[in-house]
């Protein structure tokens, strides 16, 4: 089906392979990666395991241009759940790009000679994710374990390749031929396609999203594409239309003032460590933990909130620190504090036409006392079975206020007004917050699935708040050891 542009576009998808453009004239906007390297351009290194975004064996990495440097952002990503315009304009590494004239790069060099591989259908995602780690995406600094929180290998042969990448330093790399081809390919104008019937649009600006959103409110807003993704991959669905936001620059800012943060929407969680470390270490905890890199390398804040998932890390730390949303439209921007955003499962205060603009993250008080703590069966890259997070402000050893937030507990991340209650106005000791456990009871009524019963939940929900207490008393209190599963 024919369809007129919106606004002056242009219609191709184009990036760079090894410092070939590849050119995309008809684009599926669907169609993942993945499939395009293996089926297409015959790059079958990078490996199809769970197409979920979790094993890591589709692991490629991401070169963005960043103009301010002249050089490029390096990402390792999941290949799997990203679709192709979301590469337009950037630069693509496969794990044989890393060898050079038959000679294999130091970091395959040392895994080949220390044995890191067994079956090898994990190793080029092992791989990919060490070498983005050795040209210092994310930093030179980062820990390998962390580097490699988002690869799994069923043979567990963790030993060999995490003592491979210990003896690898940091690698150079010559990208200034890359960064003056971005900067031909890179697009100006807002990008359209369509598919078919189904039609797709990467804006440039957010004054062209509000635009196209108002001109097409059913259309499917994609940041990072770490859940839809799965719609696509799992569900086999396929959106009529989709705006795809990682261009536009006014989301990606970050401000910071004397009260805390304005996130834009688009902020990717890789680039809010420092930002929340500086809130709070227990919010930077919190983010280290998020998913595994490869997914907080292209999942977003915003996406993450707009998604509502009752059970996704964020919004209890969020709520708890008091944060709001600004959402915009053709008509404007209005505030909702970020509690009353989630209605019921599924369904979240926005309308049709409005996006989620940027969050507020008010900066804790030096009365405030903040705890954060998230239960998971597996300690990397899962998703919580309870995360509680707690903000209560303390003044002559009393509670003169309480913000308490649980995710995991209800159809929507929520706030726990019985506890709240129990708290505000009453010492701060020890049976203080025995009674405020006891109160928790009265605000949640927990399903039972497979990350935990109904009964573990409210337990281990009343233990988080106690376990705020023994925490400030400066009591030892092992994270591993809370986080076990429901048994």
């Amino acid at each position: 089906m024919a369809t007129q542009p919106i606004g002056a576009a242009e219609m191709s998808v184009r990036f760079l392979l090894d410092g070939s453009v590849v050119e995309l004239d008809s684009c599926d906007p669907t169609a993942t990666l993945l499939d395009h390297l293996r089926y297409k351009l015959r790059r079958t290194g990078t490996k199809e395991g769970c197409a979920e975004g979790d094993c890591g064996a589709c692991t490629v990495l991401v070169g963005e241009l960043d103009d301010t440097r002249a050089a490029l952002t390096w990402r390792a990503v999941n290949a799997c759940i990203l679709f192709l315009p979301m590469v337009n304009g950037k630069a693509v590494m496969t794990v044989e790009s890393l060898a050079r004239g038959g000679e294999l790069s130091p970091l395959q060099a040392v895994m080949a000679k220390n044995g890191s591989s067994q079956c090898g259908f994990c190793t080029p995602g092992f791989v990919m994710s060490l070498y983005g780690r050795c040209i210092g995406a994310n930093g030179h600094d980062l820990p390998v374990a962390d580097a490699l929180a988002g690869n799994l290998c069923r043979c567990t042969g963790y030993g060999p390749i995490l003592a491979a990448a210990e003896t690898v330093g940091p690698l150079s790399q010559d990208d200034s031929a890359l960064v003056a081809a971005l900067r031909v390919i890179a697009p100006t104008l807002d990008v359209e396609g369509s598919f078919g019937d189904r039609r797709w649009f990467a804006p440039q600006t957010r004054a062209a999203l509000t635009e196209i959103l108002a001109k097409c409110p059913d259309a499917r807003i994609v940041a990072g594409a770490t859940d839809v993704g799965l719609w696509v991959t799992k569900k086999l669905a396929k959106p009529d239309t989709l705006i795809f936001i990682g261009h536009i620059a006014e989301l990606r800012q970050i401000e910071e003032t004397s009260d805390g943060f304005t996130i834009g929407a688009a902020v990717r969680h890789a680039d809010l460590q420092e930002t929340f470390a500086k809130l709070h270490p227990d919010l930077g905890e919190l983010l280290r933990r998020f998913a595994g890199l490869q997914v907080r390398n292209s999942g977003t804040i915003g996406g993450n909130i707009a998604n509502g998932s009752p059970i996704g890390d964020g919004a209890p730390a969020y709520i708890a620190l008091g944060a709001t949303l600004t959402l915009r439209s053709r008509a404007g921007t209005r505030s909702v504090p970020l509690e009353d955003f989630f209605i019921a499962y599924g369904q979240q205060d926005r309308r049709a036409d409005e996006f989620v603009e940027s969050i507020f993250m008010p900066r804790p008080d030096a009365h405030d006392i903040v705890h954060i703590s998230k239960l998971s069966r597996r300690f990397d890259s899962d998703i919580s079975a309870v995360c509680g997070a707690f903000k209560l402000t303390v003044r002559n050893d009393h509670i003169t206020a309480a913000r308490v937030a649980f995710g995991g507990m209800a159809a929507t991340p929520k706030r726990a007004p019985a506890c709240e209650e129990a708290l505000t106005g009453q010492p701060f000791t020890l049976a203080t917050m025995q009674d405020a456990a006891i109160a928790l009871r009265a605000d949640f009524r927990p399903l039972t699935d497979v990350r935990g019963s109904a009964a573990y939940r409210l337990e281990a929900a009343a233990n988080l708040l106690l376990r705020l207490w023994h925490k400030v008393q400066g009591e030892a209190v092992s994270v591993l050891e809370l986080d076990v599963s429901d048994g």
